[in-house]
């Protein structure tokens, strides 16, 4: 079915093309991993094609080619730009506090603001050849048809919904089309996914770790499906998630009280939110001294090596393109869980 569809929108495009261009159709792509983009490209112009996660009818945006100037809107996108050596068109970002990538939060990079609270004078006086954003839940962003009323040419991207991690990271190629840099994204792309399924294939599946992850979010204590993007990478690196529901990528909630009895069978504990010691994991409830990694002084790592002071964390900046080094972290990690030496140079997390 999805072939047919590629096809579809294949040649959908290319007779669009024809209607608007002359110039011969030189590089077509459907992706290996990622479910909601395709490529179609000729001499100067690159058609994407944007699936969206609810089924509905795709987009197919056209921009001329190579991109010149770009508004990112999500730190993602500014690492697979940066993985392409092709940081400086970058005019641009939606909060560059969080930006970890030193180029960009020391440049002369502009923040545009978030949301509701966008500065669409300084976008139209950066005068960008396009804005490219990103859509959590699948539904359009409010602001984008406010942009595009503007005249602001704006691509809205699916890719924190893709639960594969080589599918987040396959959008480095998306990011190559348009900055006529598709060799070097291609290049990242190969190494990446090369790596990741070797350190996959490799891993000990005698036994897995098993984990508890998170730490309450307000009242909510969020658990990630058995399909999701967390509990894939878990998976890969010979582990499996506590309470992970089969079937589905969503998270379910959970209660303190099932927490802690899920922790009593937890070999270990992962990414407890902002904690950076035992002490603070102790302080954030009462229950936690309880709690079997604590009591029993078991592992416990969070994502937290690469946060900085203005509150973006790099694990979600370039991790997304290199989930080849998340999951050799995590491999190191289920190793330690599962009676292993515990591994200092990790990439992006820390033991405490």
């Amino acid at each position: 079915m999805r072939y047919i569809v590629n096809i579809l929108f294949m040649t959908f495009a290319m007779m669009l093309s024809g209607c608007m261009h002359e110039s011969k159709i030189v590089m077509s792509s459907s992706q290996e991993y990622a479910e909601f983009f395709d490529i179609v490209g000729q001499d100067t112009d690159t058609f994407i094609i944007v699936r969206h996660p609810s089924g509905r009818q795709p987009d197919t945006l056209w921009v001329s080619t190579p991109v010149k100037r770009i508004i990112c809107m999500s730190s993602s996108h500014v690492a697979a730009l940066a993985a392409i050596d092709a940081s400086e068109t970058i005019c641009a970002v939606s909060g560059l506090k969080y930006i970890s990538d030193p180029d960009i939060r020391c440049g002369t990079v502009k923040d545009v603001g978030y949301d509701a609270a966008l500065d669409y004078e300084m976008i139209l006086d950066l005068k960008p050849d396009l804005l490219v954003t990103y859509a959590v839940t699948g539904a359009e962003p409010p602001y984008v048809s406010k942009l595009r009323s503007l005249g602001v040419k704006t691509l809205v991207l699916h890719d924190h919904l893709e639960q594969h991690p080589l599918a987040r990271a396959e959008y480095v190629r998306l990011f190559g089309a348009l900055t006529g840099r598709m060799h070097a994204a291609d290049s990242v792309y190969s190494f990446v996914r090369d790596r990741y399924n070797e350190q996959m294939r490799e891993v000990n599946r005698a036994t897995k770790a098993k984990v508890l992850i998170n730490i309450p979010y307000g009242d909510a204590w969020y658990i990630p499906g058995k399909d999701g993007y967390m509990s894939r990478l878990v998976e890969d690196a010979g582990g499996e998630i506590i309470g992970a529901s089969s079937g589905t990528s969503a998270s379910s909630v959970i209660s303190l009280e099932e927490a802690y009895e899920y922790s009593l069978e937890a070999d270990m504990w992962l990414n407890p939110g902002p904690c950076r010691t035992r002490e603070e994991i102790e302080a954030f409830h009462h229950m936690f001294s309880r709690f079997g990694p604590v009591a029993r002084n078991l592992p416990i790592y969070n994502n937290i090596r690469c946060a900085n002071n203005g509150g973006g964390n790099d694990f979600w900046e370039r991790g997304a393109v290199r989930p080849d080094l998340l999951l050799e972290d995590l491999i190191a990690i289920m190793e330690h869980a599962k009676g292993g030496e515990k591994e200092e140079s990790l990439h992006f997390h820390v033991c405490m």
